[in-house]
């Protein structure tokens, strides 16, 4: 196993979109209100969204949770804390490369300044001076690329081991595996067992940084897998547009049990002054669960 195979997986994960297409859907509801929930929630896949959350979950329960758990154990906050902004600041290259391609030179330029500061005096990124120099982490993923450039992202999907997407930031994850100077660096230089550790790393270091909110959605929910589904939604909807709120769309102050001709009691509301605070990613609709936040 090297650093090109682990590109090379994380793109054929991409390839399995049309068979996770063409698998059983849920029937849309005849219901005008179900149906509006229906289509909110993005995700006529949910029969196999279900059973591929359920196989993850038992994933998660006999092996990474208990690695996270040993991790968090042995290695004291301040450490994981800068490993976290190690691994965050190999991925600014990517960050860089990302809000070029979206127009957006100024992120791109903070995103180069924290990365030549964080690599000199933040030693290779274990410390975050830029930070401190007010220039703050941006983002920037080929998934928020093709969202700039007008790409509709597909329905919701649970993928194997990867967790909540669509297919528009799965295809995003496998170009910037592509995108990444440090997977080249690593195989040129064969030094693909560092790249497979910080690949490794990377995944707790995410399941770590969730562990409390997950153990208390599993604890708390009535249906953890819808209310993984608005959470996860939730905060790729504020990462797409970098924190700002959604829109409101079209139909947004339309109740679902009337008719498109019929209009609301009471009358239209002004659109201009309401903003839609956290949708599904698209939709600039309300989501079904806005108590909680990732």
């Amino acid at each position: 196993m090297n650093a090109s195979i682990l590109r090379g997986a994380r793109c054929c994960a991409a390839c399995l979109l049309p068979a996770l297409l063409l698998a059983s859907c849920a029937t849309p509801p005849a219901d005008p209100a179900a149906r509006a929930a229906f289509e909110q929630t993005n995700d006529p896949l949910e029969p196999l969204n279900r059973k591929i959350l359920d196989a993850n979950m038992l994933l998660d329960r006999i092996l990474l949770k208990p690695v996270t758990q040993v991790y968090i154990a042995i290695v004291p906050e301040a450490g994981r804390d800068a490993a976290r902004r190690m691994l965050d600041n190999l991925k600014e290259p990517v960050v860089v490369i990302n809000n070029v391609l979206q127009g957006d030179p100024k992120r791109a330029g903070i995103s180069i300044e924290r990365f030549a500061v964080n690599s000199t005096l933040g030693v290779a990124g274990l410390f975050d001076p830029a930070s401190k120099w007010g220039l703050k982490k941006e983002t920037g993923d080929f998934g928020q690329t093709l969202f700039v450039w007008g790409l509709p992202e597909g329905p919701y999907l649970v993928v194997p081991i990867l967790g909540p997407g669509n297919p528009r930031d799965l295809v995003g994850m496998g170009v910037d595996a592509y995108f990444d100077p440090f997977d080249y660096l690593a195989t040129a230089q064969d030094l693909d067992a560092l790249q497979i550790g910080r690949f490794v790393l990377d995944g707790i270091d995410q399941r770590a940084r969730v562990m409390d909110v997950l153990d208390d959605l599993q604890k708390n929910s009535l249906d953890f897998y819808a209310q993984l589904r608005s959470l996860s939604q939730q905060h790729r909807a504020a990462e797409l547009r970098h924190g700002q709120a959604a829109e409101p769309g079209p139909n947004f102050y339309q109740d679902p049990g009337k008719s498109p001709a019929e209009p609301p009691s009471g009358g239209p509301p002004q659109p201009q002054s309401r903003r839609s605070t956290a949708g599904s990613a698209e939709s600039g609709l309300p989501p079904a669960s806005a108590s909680a936040r990732p």
